[in-house]
């Protein structure tokens, strides 16, 4: 998970950082739009507020406590600057050290990573002054998103729109894991997400209300860290993140299959799916149909996913490193602690699905870490914050098993 400011400047192309937006949502990441006045014009700031559910930067001099300095704050703060569109305005900006717009001021304030798309008329493109701008830039380690050729705004036939949403968004991971070191490279991680459904007839099935936006938050951290990812995911309206490999399975029995033939060949499995306990012991073929009395469905236990992972002959080596999950209405760390040590995990991360903004569907989450070491409290922030958290604590499990030792070779 990173923070990224995504700077929006005053071009067709604006419409199109929408997507970028959503595209790194999806993969995680907490976004804050900073948008030029010239923007404005092409793309309104409710759009990126309601995409990112945060305030949109639009003026720097916005009246209020120290909001003269907000972008000092930002740039301390952030773990990337994306400028798309970068307009030739801009770049010329950034080269000379201008700062007379909030964008501008962060471009200069940020020691974070800085990422241009720039986007404009052809002939805008090609100007020495242009050309000698980015060139000046690049220099200085800025990255480029080269535009992309074809039909432009303007009518024109050339090279200057703005790259496609999904390259802007692979550079943008690309740069995160370079600057975070990629301290999962050479490592495999699995994880489970959402929940799993159990049919009781062709129509109706036993389910829960997990999201699976944990679990996905979970696979897009284990991504930007450089690992490779796979990601076992019940029916979810998430969009999988990017270079993760997917297996969609619908039930806990589907899922028990799916982990228990990829586990072994694994560093770390973190079980964060919302797996049924129960599932029906004879789906119906056909839709059941209501009568004037009750119906009683028989419910078999279903197959204990965490466990059977922990039972692998492997775990005696400490691999893979098993970390489960626990969604608990009461005495939440006692019965985590508990299932700690009947499911032989490394980590349970516990939750008081109960507690406002925390457990299903909601996009925050505060969570304890229990271990055999003692217990960590991680209060309530974004579940992508919270991802970090846990793959921080993976990352520490992991030092003592070296890279590929969780394989079935």
């Amino acid at each position: 998970m990173a923070f990224i400011a995504l700077g929006v400047t005053g071009g067709i192309g604006a419409y199109k950082a929408v997507e970028i937006a959503r595209g790194l949502q999806k993969n995680g990441h907490e976004v804050v739009a900073v948008m030029t006045r010239s923007a404005t014009q092409f793309v309104g700031p409710l759009t990126f507020e309601a995409i990112t559910r945060r305030e949109v930067i639009t003026d720097q001099w916005k009246a209020g406590a120290n909001a003269d300095i907000e972008h000092i704050s930002i740039a301390s703060t952030i773990d990337l600057l994306l400028v798309a569109p970068a307009t030739a305005n801009t770049l010329g900006k950034f080269a000379n050290g201008l700062a007379d717009d909030f964008l501008s001021s962060l471009f200069i304030a940020t020691k974070a990573p800085v990422l241009l798309a720039p986007a404009m008329n052809t002939n805008m493109y090609e100007n020495p002054a242009v050309m000698k701008n980015l060139e000046t830039l690049g220099a200085r380690g800025v990255q480029m998103v080269d535009p992309g050729s074809g039909y432009l705004a303007c009518g024109w036939i050339g090279k200057g729109r703005l790259a496609e949403p999904a390259d802007v968004v692979a550079a943008a991971e690309q740069l995160l894991r370079a600057k975070g070191g990629a301290t999962l490279t050479g490592r495999r991680v699995m994880v489970t997400a959402g929940p799993t459904y159990e049919d009781i007839d062709p129509v109706r099935f036993v389910g829960n209300r997990s999201s699976g936006r944990m679990g996905y938050a979970l696979a897009s951290d284990a991504l930007r860290r450089g690992a490779a990812v796979t990601l076992v995911s019940g029916p979810t309206h998430l969009a999988a993140p990017h270079g993760a490999e997917v297996v969609a399975v619908r039930s806990a029995a589907e899922m028990h299959a799916a982990v228990m033939a990829r586990a072994a060949d694994q560093d770390a499995v973190i079980m964060a799916a919302a797996v049924a306990d129960y599932t029906p012991a004879a789906p119906a073929a056909q839709k059941v149909k209501k009568t004037d009395g009750d119906l009683t469905i028989t419910l078999n236990r279903t197959k204990d996913i965490l466990g059977d992972v922990g039972r692998l002959p492997s775990r005696s080596r400490g691999v893979p490193v098993l970390v489960g999950f626990a969604a608990e209405t009461h005495d939440v760390v006692q019965y985590a602690q508990g299932k700690l040590e009947k499911k032989a995990a490394d980590l349970i991360v516990a939750n008081d699905v109960t507690r406002a903004g925390a457990g299903f569907d909601v996009d925050t989450n505060a969570v304890s870490l229990v271990t055999a070491a003692g217990v960590e409290e991680v209060p309530l922030q974004s579940k992508s914050a919270v991802a970090a958290r846990i793959l921080d604590r993976v990352e520490q499990l992991l030092a003592a098993v070296p890279a590929g030792h969780g394989t079935k070779a």
